[in-house]
Order: C-alpha cells, then sequence, then structure tokens
C-alpha cells in the first residue's frame, strides 16, 4: 500500500472506531435500562431466560458492532503506539500508555475467540447452520467471552482518537512563537532636534 493509501485507510479505521463507541455506548446504555427494570434490588433478574436472552442480544450487538473495525484494530493500536512515543509534556496524557495496553490485550483476545470460533464453524456438518442450537449456542459463547474485551475497547478507545488528535494538533503547531508585530512606522517621520 502507498502511504497515501495507509493514510486513507487509517482515517476510515478512526472514523470506524468512533462509530463504534457511540454505538457501544448506546447498546450498554439500553442494556443498563434494561437490567434495572428486570432485576430486583439485590440484582438478581426476574425471568431468567428472558435476561439472559437480551444479555445475549447486547452481546450480539456489540461484536455486530465492533467487527467493522476488528480486522484493523491491531492496526490502530500499533499506529497509536508509534503516535504516543512522538508526543511529550503538555500534550502527553500518562494514562494513554496503560490505554493501548488495554486495547492491544482485548484485541488480541478478541482475535482468538474468532479463530476458535472459526475453527469450530468449520468442523460443523453442512446442515448446522444460523438458527439451529448447535450453531448459535457456541456463537453466543464466542460473544458473550468477547463482550468484556469489547467493553475494554468502549472505555479505552477513545484514547486512540485522542492520541491521534494531539499529534495532529502539535504538527500543526507553529515551531516557534509568533513574532510580536512591530510598532508602525510612520512613512514620513519628524527630524530630530539637534
Amino acid at each position: 500500500m502507498t502511504k497515501p493509501d495507509l493514510h486513507s485507510r487509517h482515517q476510515h479505521l478512526l472514523q470506524q472506531l468512533a462509530l463504534y463507541l457511540q454505538e457501544a455506548e448506546q447498546i450498554l446504555a439500553a442494556w443498563d435500562t434494561y437490567s434495572d427494570k428486570h432485576t430486583g434490588p439485590e440484582g438478581w433478574p426476574h425471568d431468567e431466560e428472558a435476561y439472559g436472552f437480551r444479555q445475549a442480544q447486547r452481546d450480539a450487538d456489540t461484536w455486530r458492532s465492533f467487527n467493522r473495525i476488528r480486522s484493523g484494530a491491531s492496526d490502530l493500536v500499533a499506529t497509536a503506539e508509534v503516535q504516543l512515543q512522538r508526543l511529550s509534556g503538555r500534550t502527553l496524557n500518562h494514562r494513554w500508555a496503560w490505554q493501548i495496553g488495554a486495547l492491544r490485550t482485548a484485541e488480541e483476545r478478541i482475535g482468538a475467540l474468532q479463530s476458535d470460533w472459526l475453527e469450530l464453524r468449520a468442523t460443523l456438518p453442512p446442515s448446522v447452520r444460523p438458527g439451529v442450537e448447535e450453531y448459535d449456542g457456541p456463537l453466543a459463547g464466542r460473544n458473550a467471552e468477547a463482550w468484556h474485551y469489547l467493553d475494554e475497547w468502549s472505555l479505552h478507545g477513545q484514547a486512540v482518537l485522542d492520541i491521534h488528535s494531539a499529534l495532529r494538533h502539535t504538527q500543526f503547531r507553529p515551531a516557534t512563537a509568533p513574532v510580536a508585530a512591530l510598532p508602525h512606522r510612520d512613512s514620513n517621520p519628524a527630524k530630530p532636534r539637534r
């Protein structure tokens, strides 16, 4: 890929990450509202089956939203790590390094869970398709196991956007302080007295 193509791809991934962060927040807010209404004071669900179904829906919706950046998540993290090394001083937030590390771990776990799912799916007979428990059960299991790591991305993904913005800000800032304007000189100054 040429440098402009890489830049364009990275910009696209950043846009998709911003969309994921927005959708993940909406999915979690809807889940919290549901959970608050359908659990007792001790946190136990009123109807465990309905609650489990709704939780599985939350997991699947979050996976589906993250899927738009899943293939580029490693690149987003790697680029943020490089950008982070170029930042210093007031532009550097000291939490960013930890957050990028959490994103890398989460991305690796999501990748491993996806690989496990694809290996299992390859062993299923052709008659086992979506809508059949032998297919849907393991898929829901992958989504449930991945949810924590997807949530890590929703919690810390903003750091990738913030690092990118901070680096852009430092690149566009003038290298030197602006020169103070010189006082206006009259084009016909009075001659000094002797």
